[in-house]
């Protein structure tokens, strides 16, 4: 089977927007210790004090140790120490930021770098440049199902799991099938949703090759109401021993199965390339913490800037 290149200069464009993105968010790092903790997400009626003043609680604003914070009843606040540290907060009352602040491993690391990156790849100016660079092409208008996952050649992905979802003209059920590279099917899934979260350890695909595996969607009731092929690729040895020491290295301070510390997560496999690992840790936060926005605008966000989704104008 070939899949058609894309235009070589919309890769070019893509790459170089990314590595500026990364650039800006680790100087904005060096710049912007001078605070506690900084606001990564926040629902419902939440206020701070700083000198005197009370005011809401905005994304991306810093928390200095003398200020205080009030959350609301059934509100949230997500949070990251300067460390990297991730909290959230779901009980309402009052907190002072220096109480917060001692309950947090207080050890300089990198995991910063994650936050800025976030905020700086999710703000206005960043969104309006991407929507001049794209313009609001719609991607898989033509298919009856728009399988969401990245071009070929960031289908490379490190875990097991894998959260396929797509957008569709029709109505489910839908059928989820697995193909080797000679088209042979591995396996095949059936779920009502526009959504599935994909085992790789499943007893059955033991014995199977699954270097690089076909994806296709299609509707129960018509199998010509189908999906593109889509491709996920294993790593390769040596990547995934890389990708394993950088994860042993930064991850499991923040692997703490809270939709905050899988926003930081997505972030760490997005500076990695890793697209398809990224897009299911976002698909996973929004999982945890549904009514939180900030969680689904930077799904969202990250699917336009990777152009699994198009950009539309706000």
């Amino acid at each position: 089977m070939i899949f058609p290149a894309k235009n070589q200069n919309k890769k070019d464009m893509r790459k170089i927007t990314l590595a500026l993105t990364l650039v800006l968010a680790t100087l904005t790092l060096g710049f912007s210790q001078n605070y506690t903790f900084r606001v990564l997400a926040t629902k419902g009626v939440n206020e701070v004090k700083t000198g005197g003043v009370w005011q809401p609680v905005k994304t991306g604003a810093t928390l200095q140790e003398a200020d205080e914070i009030k959350v609301s009843e059934n509100a949230y606040l997500g949070l990251v120490h300067k460390s990297g540290k991730p909290i959230e907060i779901k009980k309402a009352g009052p907190y002072q930021i220096s109480e917060l602040a001692k309950s947090v491993n207080t050890e300089s690391s990198v995991l910063n770098k994650y936050t800025d990156f976030i905020l700086s790849s999710n703000s206005a100016e960043a969104k309006k440049n991407r929507l001049s660079a794209t313009g609001a092409v719609h991607r898989g208008e033509a298919d009856a199902i728009n399988l969401l996952l990245p071009d070929n050649q960031f289908s490379g992905f490190f875990g097991n799991k894998v959260i396929l979802t797509w957008d569709a003209k029709v109505s489910g059920p839908f059928v989820v099938e697995l193909q080797d590279m000679f088209e042979d099917v591995l396996a095949k899934y059936e779920t009502p949703n526009n959504s599935y979260t994909l085992d790789l350890s499943d007893p059955k695909l033991a014995g199977r090759d699954l270097n690089a595996i076909m994806v296709l969607i299609t509707q129960k009731e018509s199998a010509k109401n189908r999906s593109s092929v889509k491709i996920l690729k294993r790593l390769s040895a040596e990547e995934e021993k890389k990708v394993k020491a950088a994860y042993a290295a930064e991850v499991p301070v923040l692997d703490d199965g809270t939709a905050l510390s899988k926003v930081l997560i997505a972030s760490f496999y997005d500076e990695k390339n890793l697209v398809v690992d990224a897009l299911t840790a976002y698909q996973e936060a929004v999982q945890l913490a549904p009514d939180v926005q900030n969680f689904k605008d930077y799904l969202e966000d990250f699917m336009v800037r990777r152009n699994i989704k198009s950009a539309k104008q706000q």
